[in-house]
């Protein structure tokens, strides 16, 4: 009888545990993928790169796993100083307002070099248009003109797509070409959500102008001289292209362990093969 009652209290207290286990691992399994976690947002231009590196990344190491996704690199920014994400993708340099508003201190990493590729449809390429001046760009953009026969290309009037607000891409366009990262644009028919929308608009038209990275050049969107000069890998690299520029990863503050050990990977030798594969100029 008394093994009996031992073995009765043995068989509670082993549910017991095992209940309190159940209870428990759940959150300290949840604490773990979160510290594992590293998040990534912002620029739609750098959204490529960090997408194929992350992918490489999360299958070389069990420590961390890396997300992106896309938002604009005012919205990247946002998210990193509102401690949502781990890393912010820019396609420009974080401005002196940001870092006023936001009251702290950002650590900045160049992770490759591009060009705002002024693109065209295909038909208009095709047409004759392989080139504009800053100045025809800037009366595109300006509404003062708005039919292709103007700049040398065919009897059609010009669709002309533009990015969003908070778009680094956006600022830098503006600041380059019309003088201001807040310059009004009122010959713009479209404004698209990211560069892959950009490329959507142009290449299903047969009448676009548009400006985009240029990794995204391609699948009926050609990119075409600006002020003389392709925008070619060289030229590029070599500073010739004059719409030119570095793109980013941010941090606010130090970087979390995970987000130093992915932003040193994408800095490294493979991660700037990474960067070359996907259209970019390493840094």
């Amino acid at each position: 009888m008394v093994g009996f009652i031992r073995n009765i209290i043995l068989l509670i207290s082993i549910f017991t545990v095992a209940l309190l286990l159940s209870l428990i691992c759940p959150a300290s399994a949840a604490n773990i993928t979160t510290s594992r976690s590293v998040t990534i947002s912002g620029s739609s231009t750098v959204m490529p790169l960090a997408e194929a590196a992350a992918e490489e990344f999360n299958l070389m190491q069990k420590d961390y796993v890396v997300t992106v996704s896309a938002g604009g690199t005012g919205a990247g920014i946002l998210g990193i100083a509102e401690r949502k994400n781990d890393i912010a993708m820019a396609s420009r340099r974080i401005t002196d307002e940001e870092r006023q508003r936001f009251n702290g201190t950002f650590q900045e990493f160049p992770v490759g070099l591009d060009g705002i590729s002024i693109a065209v449809s295909d038909e208009i390429f095709q047409a004759g248009v392989r080139g504009l001046s800053s100045r025809q760009v800037r009366k595109i953009y300006s509404g003062n003109i708005s039919n292709w026969k103007e700049v040398g290309g065919p009897d059609l009037p010009i669709y002309v797509v533009s990015r969003e607000e908070g778009s680094g891409t956006r600022d830098d366009f503006n600041e380059l070409i019309m003088g201001s990262n807040d310059a009004e644009t009122p010959g713009v028919d479209t404004v698209a959500m990211g560069a892959a929308e950009v490329k959507t608009a142009i290449s299903g038209s047969d009448k676009a102008i548009g400006y985009l990275g240029f990794n995204y050049l391609g699948g009926g969107v050609s990119g075409i001289s600006f002020n003389g000069i392709k925008p070619t890998y060289d030229n590029i690299k070599l500073d010739l292209y004059e719409l030119h520029r570095r793109l980013y990863f941010y941090t606010y503050g130090e970087p979390s362990p995970g987000a130093r050990a992915f932003i040193d990977f994408v800095l490294g030798p493979e991660g700037q093969r990474i960067a070359a594969d996907e259209g970019f100029v390493p840094a």
